[in-house]
């Protein structure tokens, strides 16, 4: 019986290892993402561009939806997150648009 629960632990510490190391992936892919999104829009600023372009979200949203069916994630919630984070862009775009 303590074999199986040493094992079972081993294996919880592997899951344990590579959900850490997924998270970090996710965090600095992520900021990667806000520098991207912040020279663009650092470019509609200078250009008189509006923050948001919706048509541009739009196909985002749906290439994402895509994208989530394809790896088998949940559709509504890589959506929900996808509208977080273009959210965010916004709010970072009007503010340096003050």
């Amino acid at each position: 019986m303590k074999d199986a629960t040493i094992l079972a632990a081993e294996v919880l510490k592997d899951h344990r290892d590579s959900i850490d190391r997924l998270d970090a992936i996710l965090v600095y892919t992520l900021a990667e993402r806000f520098k991207r999104t912040q020279e663009v829009g650092k470019l509609k600023t200078q250009h008189g561009l509006p923050p948001s372009d919706p048509a541009r979200e739009e196909c985002q949203i749906a290439r994402l939806e895509r994208l989530a069916s394809e790896a088998d994630l949940d559709s509504i919630f890589a959506k929900k997150f996808l509208n977080f984070i273009i959210g965010e862009v916004i709010r970072h775009h009007e503010k340096l648009q003050k």
